[in-house]
């Protein structure tokens, strides 16, 4: 890992997730956020600003499988309080500077 790198995490999940997204996380012009839950599960957020639309993936739901994400719900995920909230925050932090201009 470069010392130029701020943040890298593996797949935790088994084989049957598919293969996780490869995400370079660099373009300024979407947001990012990652989740873990006290079960090793993972799950990203990624919003693209340009056009309005949030997604989420889950490990567990297989990764090949996007959720969208509207007003900072996922209504067609199987989310747990934790994970509702997280995605919840994700849209907020994603779209804080939208909502006021």
């Amino acid at each position: 890992m470069s010392e130029d790198t701020l943040f890298r995490v593996g797949n935790r999940h088994v084989k049957g997730g598919g293969p996780p997204p490869q995400i370079n996380a660099d373009d300024p012009d979407k947001y990012y956020g990652y989740f873990e839950n006290e079960h090793g599960e993972q799950a990203l957020f990624v919003y693209d600003r340009e056009r309005g639309r949030g997604i989420i993936r889950l490990g567990d739901a297989g990764w090949e499988h996007e959720f969208e994400v509207v007003e900072g719900a996922a209504p067609d995920a199987v989310l747990t309080e934790e994970e509702a909230l997280w995605v919840r925050a994700c849209w907020r932090a994603a779209t804080a500077f939208a909502e006021k201009s």
